[in-house]
């Protein structure tokens, strides 16, 4: 195996390493008193139940989908899919215990001050920051070495997107039927504070928060970094320039040694300002990743103008990603004046607040859509003018924009370790109240996740921000590829053909319809736990007394029923739109369907994570202030009601669907072919 071959297997192995290192030093940490330990077994024992009654029903639809895609359509494409969709699966469980572990010891160093309980919140984040990348580069570069034409291996985006789908989905109906539920009656109602142990619904909250939070992000990741790197496979393929098919790979393999000494920096000495070490870690993890780009570009793909101009292209995704942190930041940080602005107008009632949020996240998506216009302008037009001759500027222009994308992707690593800590301390926070450890303890804690909330809307928005350009990359691709399987027809992609209209119409209404599905199915789960909630104050009232322990089961029980009911519509939707328009109208009305998603679904999706964030950190702002329990608080907590399912449940699915959307129409196209043909 030569060098560049061997890479990426060497720096996912490296990362493993470290992983598995952090995952033991966290383990070593005490894990505080039995009272604690009983809290956080309980979080585990839900998280564990939700996950076994969803598997139930994820296995084996992915078994009967491996066994379709590997006989109508290719075998190397069936095990491709069951490669894809089997460690979706993994990176969602990985995700879960080392949060679920990390935040009970993390409740317990609370008491050592914020800089130690930083860095364990962070090393815990870490652990699945370098393992879940690590995975999905070994996924595809295992693949892809023994079935080298990425066509034939495009389900493992379909498995990957598929899997992804179900847990976010789920994971984000739990976890906020389980929240909506438990604010709607403790906070408002009956007046006790964020997970008080008095609540029936508060182990069912912490435990949404690892379901949804920590097990659907760590899906999320593995999927946006697999189907990244397809679509820069399939646009090298489409180019016929062998020498540049290592290049995506290699992006990859800068990307995770570049995370993994981005987190080793990460101390836990004089931090006063948790965001400084994490910014620092992260520009640290962007210089070395440029600096290695260029040095695998040069030393072992070419050295030559196109792969000058191919290097540059990488750089913009690198900085592409602290502007997008930077303007989520500016929208959704209870230290910036959007989120000020919020917290202000709950002074004028329920009314006022809800509106200046929904302002705010619409306000959001105009530097963020100009971010991403100019970064693909710059990298088409570098990778297309740098072209050779006789050489379609077109798809180089492209795969520069893929590369764009994957250089983002190549980052996952340390974004995701700044992410995943975020849970944690949510969680964290949590044990404390529910042990009653303190108010100087919960200070730390609620600092640290407020931060985190800030964070976990980055990640979201480097999510979306990384799906757009993949999906562009993957429309392009479609593309190419209907027009070989379909040789004997002249495409028409203007928009004088009724079927891109058709297309494109269907396509932007698909991320609205899913939308409110997943809200809708958030309420509906929401009112049940409410419901069960009351019903438990009414019939033993010794519970808001403190002499009786309330029925937390019950309350894990509902959400996880609930979840599983809602998940599949959306589902549904995302799998066979694409079919059924390509077999009715053919792969331009397909394409017309993919671009009108990728339109309104980034837009949307990027407004509803910030619109979310931003109330939700407009609350802690209050509280931060002292104002707990007052009438502007509780108006700050139906706005954070509000921004749950926004933030957690339909902003983080719709990346994802986009991304589904695009595998399923490149891998049928042949399909509607044979369909059409009849």
């Amino acid at each position: 195996m030569e060098i560049p071959e061997f890479l990426p297997f060497g720096a996912a192995i490296a990362s493993f390493l470290v992983a598995g290192g952090l995952v033991a030093w966290v383990s070593k940490q005490p894990a505080g008193t039995k009272e604690m330990m009983d809290i956080s077994n309980a979080v585990k024992e839900g998280a564990a139940a939700f996950l076994k009654r969803e598997m139930k029903i994820i296995i084996p639809v992915a078994i009967a989908l491996t066994v379709i895609i590997g006989l109508f359509l290719t075998p190397s494409n069936g095990i491709a899919f069951a490669v894809g969709a089997t460690l979706s699966a993994v990176a969602g469980i990985i995700s879960l215990k080392i949060t679920v572990k990390a935040a009970v010891r993390t409740a317990n160093m609370s008491s050592h001050g914020l800089g130690k309980t930083f860095a364990l919140a962070f090393r815990g984040g870490a652990t699945v920051g370098l393992a879940v990348p690590a995975m999905a580069l070994v996924a595809i570069t295992g693949l892809y070495m023994i079935y080298p034409d990425p066509i034939t291996i495009a389900g493992v985006g379909i498995g990957a997107s598929l899997i992804a789908l179900f847990i976010r989905i789920g994971g984000g109906i739990f976890t906020k039927a389980a929240d909506m539920g438990a604010d709607l009656v403790g906070k408002i109602e009956v007046n006790i504070p964020e997970d008080d142990p008095r609540n029936p619904a508060t182990i069912a909250d912490n435990v949404g928060d690892n379901v949804g939070d920590a097990a659907g992000m760590g899906s999320d990741i593995y999927e946006s970094y697999i189907i990244t790197v397809l679509a820069a496979l399939l646009i090298a393929a489409l180019i016929g320039a062998p020498n540049f098919f290592l290049y995506p790979l290699l992006i990859g393999s800068s990307g995770i040694i570049a995370s993994i000494i981005g987190v080793v920096i990460v101390g836990s000495k004089n931090v006063k300002d948790v965001m400084k070490p994490l910014d620092r870690s992260f520009y640290v993890s962007a210089i070395i990743a440029i600096g290695l780009n260029f040095v695998f570009i040069t030393q072992f793909i070419d050295d030559s103008p196109v792969a000058y101009a191919l290097f540059g292209s990488t750089v913009i995704g690198v900085i592409l990603v602290p502007v997008i942190q930077k303007i989520t930041n500016y929208y959704t940080s209870y230290k910036q004046n959007p989120v000020k602005e919020i917290a202000d107008s709950a002074k004028w009632g329920y009314a006022s607040l809800t509106l200046m949020g929904i302002i705010k996240g619409m306000q959001s998506t105009g530097p963020f859509m100009i971010a991403l216009v100019v970064a693909i302008i710059v990298s088409y037009s570098l990778a297309s003018g740098a072209a050779p001759e006789g050489e379609d500027p077109v798809l180089y222009g492209i795969f520069g924009t893929a590369l764009t994308a994957m250089a983002m992707l190549s980052l996952a690593g340390i974004v995701l370790s700044i992410d995943a800590f975020g849970p944690i301390a949510d969680n964290a926070g949590g044990i404390v109240e529910m042990t009653r450890m303190g108010e100087e303890n919960r200070k730390v804690t609620d600092e640290i996740d407020a931060v985190g909330n800030t964070t976990k809307a980055v990640t979201k928005g480097f999510a979306i921000a990384s799906a757009a350009l993949a999906a562009l990359a993957m429309i392009q691709a479609f593309q190419f590829e209907a027009a070989e399987v379909f040789h004997d027809i002249v495409l028409d992609y203007s928009l004088t053909n009724p079927s891109i209209i058709v297309g494109l119409l269907i396509g932007g209404l698909i991320p609205f319809i899913i939308t409110g599905q997943l809200i809708n199915g958030v309420s509906r789960a929401a009112g049940k736990m409410v419901d069960e909630v009351r019903r438990q104050f009414k019939a033993d009232p010794g519970i808001l007394e403190g002499t009786s322990k309330p029925d937390y089961a019950k309350c894990v029980d509902i959400a996880t029923v609930a979840s599983i009911k809602e998940l599949w519509k959306p589902a549904i939707v995302a799998i066979t739109a694409p079919i059924i328009l390509g077999v009715l109208l053919g792969p331009t009305a397909v394409a017309g369907l993919l671009m009108g998603a990728v339109i309104t679904g980034i837009l949307l999706a990027y407004h509803l994570a910030n619109t979310g964030g931003a109330w939700d950190n407009a609350k802690k702002l209050i509280e931060m202030k002292g104002e707990k329990g007052s009438e502007i608080h509780k108006v700050s907590v139906v706005g954070d009601i509000i921004g749950d399912p926004y933030k957690d449940t339909a902003g983080p699915a719709l990346n994802t669907v986009i991304k589904l959307l695009n595998t399923i129409a490149i891998v049928f196209v042949s399909a509607f072919v044979a369909i059409l043909a009849i």
